[in-house]
């Protein structure tokens, strides 16, 4: 099972003694980077998501996925 991790990183580049940040950032050469807006999480409770069931269909990118509650209580998602 392949896992991805997505990590912000914020690089801070290191002051030059006797300079102002607003000569740094006139002297700067690229604009300042884009800030991701960051929307509330949708969450659903297991119990609502199911309701009743052990496994529900979710079409994403044409094509079906299957959600299943495992036997031990855990999910799992197939193609």
């Amino acid at each position: 099972m392949n896992r991805r991790s997505f990590i912000d990183m914020k690089v801070q580049l290191p002051r030059v003694a006797g300079s102002s940040s607003a000569s740094l950032a006139a002297a700067a050469p690229y604009a300042e980077p884009h800030k991701r807006v960051q929307h509330p999480l949708k969450t659903y409770g297991s119990g609502e998501l199911f309701d009743g069931s052990t496994e529900v269909g979710i079409e994403h990118a044409g094509s079906l996925y299957r959600l299943k509650i495992t036997r031990q209580g855990k999910l799992i998602l197939n193609k």
